[in-house]
């Protein structure tokens, strides 16, 4: 009996836990507010994972690390006209943000800050479509966390398909 109740448990457990990480993707994805983020794209190859592109992002490239920063915590973003977020500060929890500020997490990682979604999987073969990427698109939760959902050309414009890619979790 008690057996029984072990393994419907650990069933129970295995099948929740995806499901409520999925809806909070979703939620995410419908209400967070979009951000383009300017990438420093570099190109690499997965033989086992299919085609992907290793995202740099600048905001995260001009911060670098300096030891005497949280290794977890939230940058505070100001977006420009077009969307486009900036770096305006570490944030300190005791620090109200602006009413045009929002929140972004990051992690640092081998003495890199990192955002998260640091890679973009397509479709094998479609390379080209994604070359001409300038922007990483994520809609971001008000407490800083983030999906990437697609890629945007100079123009700021989509790039590949007309229906969104896969999102990449921005887990860092």
């Amino acid at each position: 009996m008690m057996r029984n109740a072990v393994i419907f448990g650990g069933l129970a457990f295995a099948l929740l836990l995806p499901s409520a990480l999925i809806t909070q993707k979703e939620s995410l994805l419908a209400t967070g507010k979009p951000v383009l983020l300017e990438l420093a794209p570099r190109d690499p190859r997965s033989l086992m994972q299919g085609d992907y592109m290793v995202l740099d992002y600048v905001v995260s490239r001009e911060r670098g690390w300096n030891k005497d920063w949280p290794r977890d915590g939230r940058l505070v973003l100001r977006l420009d006209e077009d969307g486009v977020g900036q770096f305006v500060r570490f944030h300190d929890p005791g620090t109200p943000l602006a009413p045009d500020e929002l929140l972004l997490r990051y992690r640092v990682r081998d003495r890199r800050v990192r955002l998260g979604a640091e890679a973009f999987f397509f479709q094998e073969g479609h390379a080209r479509r994604y070359e001409a990427a300038r922007y990483g698109e994520l809609r971001v939760a008000p407490n800083g966390t983030s999906v990437l959902v697609g890629l945007r050309g100079k123009e700021r414009e989509p790039l590949g398909e007309a229906s969104p890619a896969a999102p990449s979790t921005s887990e860092p």
